[in-house]
């Protein structure tokens, strides 16, 4: 097999036009286009450390046939119709691809999601938007697909050594995604694409024998001598199998009750917590890429802050969650009586307003664990969620400041427009807060300043609060087997569980928990 390493540093007008892109890595490999077989691009990536704006590239030119796997990889799923059963409760991507996995592996998975399917939500998304009516089954965290379709959809990860990262993209480009996903350093499909790729996904898991019920909210689990049998759902349905996936979401307060009501360990775990902070796209572009305008090739700008704090001899980092260019922000309450934002982006990422979340450390010692036990954090969560509401007004209008008054603690200050559809709420942020967050917060943004001038000041404004960052709760597992500490055939999974922290991480969570699954149910995985 011959093939040709490319490594390219191009400016953004050759980088991102793809044609233009194919010319200058088949210049630089000096061949002939009838000469390459294949090629196959790995990555692209945006640095914009010097003067000028560079895009790096790196290639593979195959001029014999390259591996069957690179050309075109796909993934093959059997007709499970007649299969042991595996229940998978949820439907994001922890709970889909660990659905794609077991029938891969020979097993049923039957998916039960609390919220609607992908399209149907959208009427209760709207409803969040503009009538301030929170439906606590279906909304921006529960439904078909989870919390990452209508909100974002980014696709990197840290989580490199939990599974196969170019697997789970590729399944995803089996099921609608582009290309362009397997070769970007920051991979990303947007909330106006992931629809449709999850209604793919959707009908594999059917066409193969699975089943996906909607509407279904888990209630009990069936336990028998220590081994978890099934579930019940709340309008009585009961649904029994080999073992039980428990992938849920960070959201699912009810279900970390229930376990805790029934017995079954849950743990406090670190979270993180803050708020929104909301800038013109355009300033964002002129800090990082050095540049008036970034031109039509050059996406969108992102960027990662962390600083470390001091408050009562106590450090803490605060620190950019979830940055999303080009985007929106959007309101993700599961229930009535509190505010929560989170941030989301389309595909194009052409949004005037970028936002990041800006959260600080909640560490365990943080906690009233002697009163809520395992629970703690997430009374802490709903906690600051309700009293966002009450002083916003108590509907899903957000709490907001500019952002230099807000360190300054300056109040009262006209707020700027925003993308936050149900509306803000002019307050003194410093008081929503307890005092150690509100200085750390102060104290972070006065750092992001320093490292990125122009960031800080009253172009921009926070809006509160982001308090889902991740699980407050771990559900233990045995690190081998994943099972369960305590329940047999009990596999917690993904965010809510607390071993994961995104779409990818999640969807690699879930695909590990199908194979232990599958290997408890006497199935030899290659």
């Amino acid at each position: 097999m011959r093939k040709k390493e490319i490594d390219l540093v191009l400016p953004p007008e050759l980088g991102f036009d793809a044609q233009q892109l194919e010319r200058e890595i088949l210049k630089n490999a000096n061949v002939q286009p009838e000469d390459v077989k294949f090629l196959h691009r790995i990555k692209r990536s945006v640095d914009a450390r010097g003067r000028q704006v560079q895009v790096r590239v790196r290639a593979d030119l195959y001029l014999d046939n390259p591996p069957t796997e690179i050309i075109s990889p796909r993934y093959d799923y059997p007709d499970v119709t007649n299969a042991n059963k595996v229940i998978i409760v949820g439907a994001g991507p922890a709970g889909l691809f660990a659905a794609l996995r077991c029938i891969e592996l020979g097993l049923k998975p039957i998916v039960l999601e609390r919220g609607k399917d992908v399209r149907s939500r959208r009427r209760d998304l709207a409803a969040i938007n503009k009538e301030h009516t929170v439906n606590p089954d279906s909304n921006y965290c529960f439904g078909e697909g989870g919390a990452g379709t209508y909100s974002d959809g980014k696709l990197y990860t840290r989580s490199k050594k939990r599974g196969d990262l170019q697997r789970i993209l590729q399944i995803l480009v089996q099921h609608g995604a582009t290309p362009d996903i397997l070769f970007d350093a920051h991979p990303h499909i947007g909330t106006n694409k992931l629809p449709k790729i999850i209604e793919a996904i959707r009908e594999t898991v059917r066409n193969s024998g699975g089943e996906v019920h909607f509407d279904q909210r888990v209630t009990d689990f069936i336990l028998q001598q220590g081994k978890i049998r099934g579930v019940f759902t709340h309008n009585g349905q009961e649904y029994t199998g080999e073992s039980v996936i428990l992938a849920t979401g960070h959201s699912a307060r009810d279900v970390f009750e229930l376990l805790h009501h029934k017995g079954i360990t849950v743990e406090a775990k670190p979270f993180a917590m803050g708020v929104r902070v909301e800038h013109q796209q355009s300033l964002i572009d002129k800090i990082q890429y050095k540049c008036e305008d970034r031109g039509p090739y050059l996406p969108a700008s992102s960027y990662a802050l962390v600083h470390q704090t001091h408050y009562k001899n106590k450090q803490r980092g605060i620190f950019s969650f979830c940055m999303c260019p080009g985007g929106f922000i959007v309101p993700s309450a599961t229930a009535p009586g509190e505010v929560v934002v989170n941030g989301m982006s389309p595909s194009r990422r052409d949004s005037r307003f970028s936002n990041s979340g800006i959260v600080v450390a909640i560490e365990l010692e943080d906690m009233d664990l002697h009163k809520h036990g395992a629970l703690a954090g997430l009374r802490m969560q709903q906690a600051l969620e309700q009293r966002a509401c009450q002083m916003a007004g108590g509907t899903q209008a957000a709490p907001a400041q500019l952002l230099q008054d807000f360190t300054k603690f300056k109040s009262g200050g006209e707020l700027l427009e925003t993308s936050y559809q149900p509306g803000l709420v002019p307050v003194d942020m410093n008081e929503l807060f307890s005092d150690d967050m509100a200085y750390r917060m102060r104290e972070g943004f006065k750092a992001f300043g320093n490292k990125m001038r122009g960031y800080l000041s009253n172009e921009a404004q926070i809006v509160g609060v982001e308090s889902r960052t991740s699980s407050p709760v771990r559900i233990p597992r045995d690190r081998d087997t994943l099972e369960h500490a305590q329940v047999k055939g009990l596999y917690p999974c993904g965010e809510g569980a607390g071993y994961a922290g995104g779409i990818v991480s999640a969807a690699m969570d879930g695909e590990r928990c199908a194979e232990k699954a599958a290997i408890s149910a006497g199935i030899a995985i290659s």
